[in-house]
């Protein structure tokens, strides 16, 4: 994994346009496999996803998926994460594609898990991202759902998050590593793994996340850089924005449920409901920078 500090945190690889490549091997879970990819103008990625769906994220650039004798464009892609909203590409099992970038330096990130489902292939475009605002005062952020709860997929759910300077994230804390459900059968908390992968506006800029257990088993405060990446086995796992620093993080998710059924922490509780405003600065981004 490429870090002598924490087991949870991934450093990019140096020098490879390959960046990122953690498999689920790798991170000690089960659903969960990682890349992170920077391609030049006609560079292409052909394979086939064999037992696996897929989920490509456009960070900046623009490239176009060939497959099933259909093809997709992004067209209108972003410079970079804080000039946009993303693409997100799903391709099923057993498909046979070829990913061709049409602008140089085009930035992708890959999530792929195990499935023996077959669901459409799609590209989930920036003007159908619903954004929501969550949380308020300086614990107030943007979400942008590209694969949300919901999507026509067996496992995946993809988010992105933009962070102001100085605002906290996720947060009041939460957790989804056990499945629970009422005594109708509703869904209250799902079994996930989770992975945060952080851009940051500014090449010196930082966030802080912070990943626990409620018995602190796992109790571990992690410094994150752009293009680094937070493993999130389980427990709860609240983030900090650097002042001075917006930080996007994008959020794969695989687990028990094509879901973000979710505990909070109950020590903090209380917060919900106590803002008294939201921040002027959001939305960091929208569909309409794009292109």
């Amino acid at each position: 994994m490429n870090n002598t500090m924490s087991k949870l945190l991934v450093k990019p690889f140096k020098n490879t346009n390959t960046y990122h490549s953690l498999t689920s091997g790798q991170a000690g879970w089960q659903y969960l496999n990682f890349e992170a990819k920077i391609l030049d103008t006609g560079e292409q990625i052909e394979l086939n996803t064999g037992d696996y769906e897929y989920c490509i994220v456009l960070l900046g650039g623009n490239f176009k998926v060939e497959a099933n004798g259909e093809v997709w464009e992004t067209r209108n892609g972003r410079k970079d994460v804080f000039s946009g909203i993303g693409h997100a590409m799903y391709l099923s099992r057993h498909t046979a594609f070829v990913l061709t970038a049409q602008s140089p330096r085009t930035d992708i990130a890959i999530c792929y898990v195990k499935t023996d489902e077959d669901h459409p292939p799609r590209m989930k475009r920036p003007e159908e991202a619903a954004i929501e605002f969550r949380g308020g005062d300086n614990a107030n952020r943007q979400i942008n759902s590209l694969l949300e709860p919901g999507f026509d997929c067996h496992k995946i759910v993809c988010v992105e998050v933009y962070t102001p300077s100085g605002n906290w994230s996720s947060f009041p804390a939460h957790k989804h590593d056990e499945r629970k459900v009422d005594e109708n059968g509703n869904l209250l908390e799902a079994n996930l793994e989770e992975i945060y992968f952080y851009k940051i506006d500014k090449p010196q800029g930082y966030a802080i996340q912070q990943v626990y257990t409620e018995d602190r088993s796992l109790d571990e405060i992690v410094r994150v850089h752009d293009n680094e990446a937070v493993l999130v086995p389980k427990g709860y796992h609240p983030v900090v924005a650097g002042h001075g620093y917006h930080v996007y993080y994008l959020n794969f998710l695989a687990g028990s449920d094509q879901s973000l059924a979710n505990t909070s922490d109950p020590d903090h509780d209380w917060i919900y409901g106590s803002w008294k405003g939201s921040d002027p600065r959001l939305p960091l981004v929208t569909a309409e920078m794009n292109g």
